[in-house]
């Protein structure tokens, strides 16, 4: 395309973005389903449908014609797809689909729909796991008055789930042939991640039955019988596991788990043997961090074996994602793939060599690509944005590293479109979530859009950001706006020497976590000429009481130097809480500040914008606060189509109005 007729990204780019992910590869290698996501611009509603390339051919056609369609998995005898479809109530409900030809057909109804599923060795019953509505069953709701919600836990609720009460996640099997659904847990515990052994007989999991589970971030391995019964133990020591699998004789379990009590191996986990009369064998370091889901939100990318009995599993070192190839015998790790990217779900052939890879890359926001082991060979499988972004002038990334005490900081820079050294930019300092989160060589909507528009955007990964090894991650904890600060403001310092920087003219960017360090800095410096601050934490002593996650979390990242389980340690826990808090240094903040928060959010509840708001306009402070109904703390991610638009285009008008 001529270079004249191109054009910028602007706030509405979310429009014209197309999504694939969930591959799945048949078992004889015939066919590679994939969910299709993407946003009817006439509703400004988000779509998606099950595709199918055949193979080798790489015809794609279309599956399913409902208008949330996703999670394709074929059976073991590759007969039948299942997929998930959201049903007239916005619940996840399961449905199967003859490979050969024919219409859909529901096999579940639940009432609050369903998790993750896997199928039988059979082909004949699936396994999957849903929220059961015990509330009822047990009177909790007061049946005089619906309305009523009485909690007796405290994980009474979770963010994008809202309220729930005293329900758990057990698991169901469902017949083909009937539709016939049986529980097979029970008790007050979440049971997710099924997994059925090769042999037929077990069913895997993960679940929180120890002490305190309701406090710590606790979770375990257990098997039970496919008709349930009673479950054993097969974590033993691990702190937490967030993905398993099975060994191809059903002997083992292969787990993404951590043994630091209290810090879950989603941020940083690594990979082990499982058997029930053995402690756990350790397999990886800390070089890597395995790609896992988040169990209860989003499933893990497989976990494969392959015909020689090694495994291979995505990961991610430094904010790239690769592909990992682990020799169960002696220890041995290869790295396998180029890299520059970010990989979010992978699917095996049956001897495990050749992958299908969902990820998205700084240019391509969204394509499969496959990945030979044997031929050691890699290629676009498919990508559904090329012909928009050949429309689009695009940014430019580039990395750079300093040097701090104790580590290397290692800093991404988005240059705009048609970068020229010889002129000067405005900077816009953007900051991950997490803490544990991380910015990788991906395309984070938002990144572009600025760069687009012709600011220069940091993305630093300061001390406390995962792939970067656990002393790098762990050394956040208990220091929130400290050396965290301190890497975040020398990256800045450093790019600010460059010529084309206007150093005058500089903004931030954060949401989450991202959010408590953009608010933290206006309270710590006047250098910045406006702030956009997403969801934040604002003062960690509320949020402490109000989030989803507030005691599990928040007393490992900010409490571990105090002790909480006395009276007058809790006077001292909460002291130590608000000298932490950006809303104690409210007084000093001089950058007009911009607030946008989800009114659903229950991980960072919209109160943390409210109080901040409250104080900077009391003390005639410049500030707004945008809300965005019906938004869970995913929503710039994962929510409406319109929310997520609308987030950008406030975002980009407060900057050009200020900086």
């Amino acid at each position: 395309m001529d270079q004249a007729s191109k054009q910028y990204f602007n706030y509405d780019m979310l429009r014209y973005i197309k999504t694939v992910s969930d591959p799945n590869i048949s078992p004889d290698e015939s066919y590679i389903a994939y969910t299709f996501g993407w946003i009817d611009t006439d509703t400004l509603t988000s779509k998606s449908r099950i595709m199918r390339i055949s193979m080798p051919s790489l015809i794609q056609d279309e599956l399913t014609t409902g208008e949330k369609d996703s999670s394709p998995k074929f059976s073991p005898d590759g007969q039948t797809l299942a997929f998930c479809r959201l049903d007239e109530h916005d619940k996840r409900q399961l449905m199967l689909l003859p490979v050969s030809g024919g219409e859909p057909r529901q096999i579940t109804d639940q009432s609050e729909g369903l998790l993750e599923f896997d199928w039988s060795p059979s082909s004949n019953k699936l396994v999957f796991s849903s929220l059961t509505d015990s509330e009822t069953q047990s009177g909790i709701t007061d049946p005089a008055n619906a309305t009523v919600k009485i909690a007796s836990k405290l994980k009474y609720q979770f963010d994008t789930l809202g309220w729930r009460g005293n329900s758990y996640f057990h698991l169901f099997v469902v017949d083909t042939s009937n539709s016939q659904s049986t529980q097979i847990t029970d008790g007050p515990w979440d049971n997710l991640s099924p997994r059925w052994s090769p042999d037929g007989e077990k069913i895997a999991f993960i679940s929180a039955r120890r002490p305190h589970n309701d406090i710590h971030a606790l979770s375990e391995v257990y098997v039970t019988s496919c008709n349930g019964g009673p479950v054993e133990l097969w974590s033993n020591s691990l702190a937490s596991v967030s993905a398993i699998t099975w060994a191809p004789d059903a002997s083992k379990l292969i787990a993404v788990g951590s043994e630091t009590p209290g810090f879950l191996s989603t941020w940083q986990g690594w990979l082990y043997s499982l058997t029930p009369e053995n402690p756990p064998y350790k397999h990886s370091d800390d070089s890597f961090r395995p790609s896992v889901g988040f169990p209860g939100i989003s499933p893990s990318p497989e976990i494969n074996f392959t015909s020689t009995g090694s495994v291979v599993l995505l990961g991610d070192s430094k904010g790239e994602s690769y592909v990992y190839q682990i020799d169960l015998e002696s220890n041995s790790v290869e790295r396998i793939g180029p890299g520059g990217m970010l990989a979010s779900d992978m699917s095996a052939n049956k001897s495990g060599d050749k992958l299908v890879i969902s990820c998205s890359s700084p240019d391509n926001p969204s394509k499969l690509m496959t990945l030979d082991l044997r031929q050691d060979r890699c290629s676009t499988l498919t990508s559904p944005n090329s012909t928009y972004m050949e429309q689009v002038i695009q940014s430019s990334m580039d990395k750079f590293t300093i040097a701090q005490p104790d580590f290397d900081i290692e800093c991404r820079v988005f240059y705009p479109p048609e970068f020229d050294n010889g002129s000067m930019y405005p900077l816009v300092l953007d900051i991950h979530g997490g803490p544990n989160g991380a910015f990788y060589d991906s395309f984070v909507p938002w990144q572009q859009l600025f760069a687009s528009q012709g600011y220069i955007v940091l993305a630093v990964n300061p001390r406390g950001s995962s792939t970067y090894g656990d002393s790098f991650m762990m050394s956040v904890i208990d220091d929130w706006g400290g050396n965290d600060y301190e890497d975040l403001m020398a990256a800045v310092d450093d790019i600010a020497k460059r010529p084309y920087v206007d150093s005058n003219r500089l903004a931030v960017h954060g949401y989450s976590y991202g959010g408590y360090m953009t608010s933290w800095i206006i309270g710590h410096t006047n250098r910045f000429k406006a702030a956009v601050i997403g969801a934040p934490c604002i003062n960690l002593h509320s949020m402490y009481g109000t989030s989803d996650i507030g005691t599990s979390f928040g007393e490992l990242q900010w409490g571990v130097s105090v002790d909480v389980d006395t009276p007058e340690s809790y006077i001292l826990f909460a002291k130590h809480l608000l000298s932490k808090s950006p809303i104690t240094y409210a007084s000093q903040v001089d950058t007009p500040a911009l607030l946008l928060h989800g009114e659903s959010d229950r991980r960072c509840p919209i109160g943390q914008s409210e109080e901040y708001f409250t104080v900077l306009k009391r003390l005639g402070k410049n500030v707004e606060m945008v809300r965005f109904p019906e938004s869970s703390h995913l929503f710039p991610r994962l929510g409406k189509p319109v929310m997520r638009e609308s987030y950008l285009k406030h975002a980009l008008q407060w900057f050009d109005k200020y900086v």
